[in-house]
């Protein structure tokens, strides 16, 4: 199965494969935007937030925030969720 991901941010994946250790290896390129933006902005540094968000864009990153908002769980830590939210606000 063919990744939806553009090389780049297949790259970006494998190279903080660690943070997605319970994914197998062969699957790592295929796990959603939503899951990958959720991992990096919570257990990523703020350097890999910001690669992630110039890679995905702006507009789309927020939209992906703003959609999770209304989930029942919502696994974005607040801190981050409000820190990006506002963020993003301003910049995209």
């Amino acid at each position: 199965m063919k990744s939806t991901h553009s090389q780049q941010i297949e790259s970006f994946i494998l190279s903080h494969s660690n943070l997605f250790w319970y994914t197998p290896e062969e699957k790592k390129i295929h796990i959603s935007k939503e899951l990958l933006l959720e991992t990096i902005l919570n257990y990523g540094t703020l350097k890999d937030s910001l690669t992630l968000i110039d890679l995905i864009g702006c507009s789309k990153t927020l939209e992906i925030l703003k959609k999770a908002e209304g989930r029942k769980k919502m696994n974005y830590y607040p801190e981050i969720y409000n820190f990006f939210t506002l963020y993003l606000s301003r910049n995209a």
